[in-house]
């Protein structure tokens, strides 16, 4: 896989207007865009249209997390409408994660990825659901039940990426959000990680977010992405730099 395929723009716009922007700034440099919950509720199930007609991956970020009937029709709507990558909720268990996987053998192009536990929460979040182990542990829990329930891979911090491909091995999908160069703030994200370690520690995609999408010049910040997946060497060129993350 080439550098630029593993890179996935997240379109975390409140509205189709910003997001088509952006995908125009990027043009040819980006070929997958993240689709989640704030920009298909604003704009619909055509955004992910307008995507796929222009030739674009999408990876619809759904985290589906509902009684199995429901999340197999989720996944077979994301099929028709072009969608490359779903992701279903690892909590929900192995009765909604097999549906989905289920659902979705009518679109042999679209994967099914399962979220182990999201890049905001700690071990102390973990407790205040009830769950007893850590996050490392947790994560690992959820990733062997969706690789017994059939997923194509898994969502997790680039933290989690080393322990993650020992286990899985060499052809699940790792999808890593929470990756940012070397000296932004990592936001909201507890488990952080270059874009560079993620994929070197056996990551096959990452999610990038304002390191590209808050730049001033969103297709340079791109190329500075793609160029550290080689060593993190990439240096933005003078007034192209990414805007602190707010």
């Amino acid at each position: 896989m080439d550098a630029t395929s593993q890179i996935i723009v997240a379109l975390d716009c409140d509205n189709r207007a910003a997001a088509d922007v952006l995908v125009e700034q990027l043009g040819d440099e980006c070929r997958v865009y993240k689709v989640g919950l704030e920009l298909l509720t604003a704009a619909g199930p055509d955004v992910i249209k307008g995507l796929v007609g222009q030739g674009k991956e999408v990876f619809l970020d759904l985290k589906l997390f509902e009684i199995p009937h429901s999340v197999a029709g989720a996944v077979r709507a994301a099929g028709a409408l072009g969608v490359s990558m779903v992701t279903v909720h690892g909590m929900g268990g192995s009765g909604i994660v097999s549906a989905a996987v289920e659902a979705a053998r009518g679109f042999p192009g679209m994967r099914v990825l399962a979220l182990t536990v999201v890049t905001s929460m700690t071990d102390a979040d973990l407790a205040d659901i009830g769950v007893g182990d850590g996050v490392d542990e947790q994560v690992l829990r959820l990733a062997r039940l969706a690789q017994g329930a059939g997923c194509h891979g898994v969502i997790a911090s680039p933290q989690d990426v080393a322990a993650l491909r020992s286990m899985l091995g060499p052809d699940a999908l790792i999808v890593t959000p929470g990756v940012t160069l070397s000296g932004e703030s990592p936001a909201e994200h507890a488990r952080p990680g270059t874009p560079y370690a993620a994929i070197a520690a056996g990551a096959s995609h990452v999610v990038v977010g304002r390191t590209v999408t808050r730049a001033t010049d969103p297709a340079t910040a791109f190329r500075v992405v793609r160029a550290s997946l080689a060593g993190e060497r990439g240096v933005l060129a003078p007034g192209a730099r990414p805007t602190p993350p707010v």
